[in-house]
């Protein structure tokens, strides 16, 4: 990865289409609602319509499903599809992993395998989609893991698209996407960097407190347009958080193109923008000396 060519890092895109197995219709409903709330496309590109379209942006990114096949039922892709085109495309992919946390000790094995023989470089968690507390003890031996090899982890927080507009929100609780529970993990696993992923809407003070109060708690701003960011999240942004703020888009539901033109003209300062569209991501995932 030429990191002096590269623009931007978005360190929040789903992959949703695999190269080999047709759309699970159950995941199919939930793409359906998430694509009438973000007014999106049904159609998902595939992965390789997805790198394609980085890497005419001059944009690295890292890839991920989201496994909740424990907390919906819900079959995912692959994590060693994603890897292995992520590392054939590794001029713009970092490859990402999710495990159901329910699986644990043999979400553990497979962590472990992922990391060790398919270049794995973090893994993202939905506590929502997953259906469980993240700080319950049943994931921590994938979280043991993961910290063993200091990698980072992605947790969704706050509102979800994924369930809006169904009757009872698809069985997806939101209680599980509220900050603070990962507040405990990430005390008790230092050597995590934990993200946090969009606003986190409606426990916005809550993400900003925990990036304030730890070191290792960063925050993605991925999953709303900037034009509609609470007031406090581009305040932070351009004072203490300067350095934990990353760019992420929430890809394919949001264009991080269309994302940067809207964060141009919402407050964040000159200065600060380098950051954080790509220096602060390229330390977090140790692509360049912190």
């Amino acid at each position: 990865m030429d990191l002096e060519k590269t623009v931007a890092i978005d360190v929040h895109v789903h992959a949703e289409v695999s190269c080999t197995d047709p759309e699970d219709p159950v995941m199919g409903k939930f793409f359906d609602a998430a694509s009438a709330y973000f007014k999106a496309p049904r159609q998902r590109p595939t992965m390789q319509e997805t790198i394609d379209y980085y890497r005419k942006q001059n944009m690295a990114f890292c890839l991920f499903t989201v496994d909740c096949e424990a907390g919906l039922g819900a079959k995912r892709i692959r994590n060693e599809e994603i890897a292995d085109l992520a590392n054939a495309n590794s001029d713009v992919v970092i490859p990402f992993a999710s495990i159901d946390p329910h699986k644990g000790k043999m979400g553990a094995r497979e962590a472990r395998d992922l990391i060790e023989n398919y270049g794995v470089k973090g893994f993202k968690f939905h506590p929502p989609m997953q259906n469980c507390d993240p700080g319950d003890r049943i994931a921590y031996p994938i979280y043991e893991v993961i910290a063993e090899y200091g990698l980072p982890a992605i947790f969704h927080t706050g509102h979800s698209g994924m369930g809006t507009g169904l009757r009872g929100g698809g069985g997806v609780k939101l209680k599980y996407g509220q900050p603070m529970l990962v507040d405990e993990i990430a005390a008790d696993f230092p050597d995590i960097d934990f993200i946090l992923a969009h606003p986190s809407w409606p426990w916005t003070d809550e993400s900003l407190s925990m990036a304030l109060h730890k070191a290792n708690v960063y925050i993605d701003l991925s999953g709303w347009s900037p034009k509609y960011f609470p007031e406090q999240i581009i305040r932070y942004a351009n004072t203490q958080l300067s350095h934990k703020m990353l760019f992420g888009s929430d890809f394919p539901l949001i264009r991080p193109d269309a994302w940067i033109e809207a964060a141009k003209k919402v407050g964040f300062r000159d200065e600060v923008m380098p950051g954080i569209l790509k220096d602060n991501a390229a330390k977090l995932l140790g692509l360049v000396k912190a």
